[in-house]
């Protein structure tokens, strides 16, 4: 069931700013925050911290593995 939630004492300024953001986005303010809130909790997406602890498992390439790996296509033209 879904929860509703309340935030108390948002500055004038940040509330107009969010309403700006949501005119921009074609939503309304509600599904702004939605949208906000969904993706500072999102599994899906990670972070630059996340993807450099897993560097290693998604074989990301070193500066010295990518010179190597020029050198080696230019040796084969």
């Amino acid at each position: 069931m879904p929860s509703s939630l309340s935030i108390k004492n948002v500055p004038d300024e940040t509330v107009e700013r969010l309403r700006r953001r949501a005119k921009r986005n074609h939503r309304s303010l509600q599904g702004e925050l939605m949208t906000i809130l969904e993706e500072a909790v999102g599994e899906g997406r990670a972070s630059f911290l996340d993807a450099y602890r897993r560097g290693g498992e998604a074989a990301f390439r070193t500066p010295s593995e990518s010179i190597a790996m020029i050198r080696e296509d230019r040796d084969g033209r």
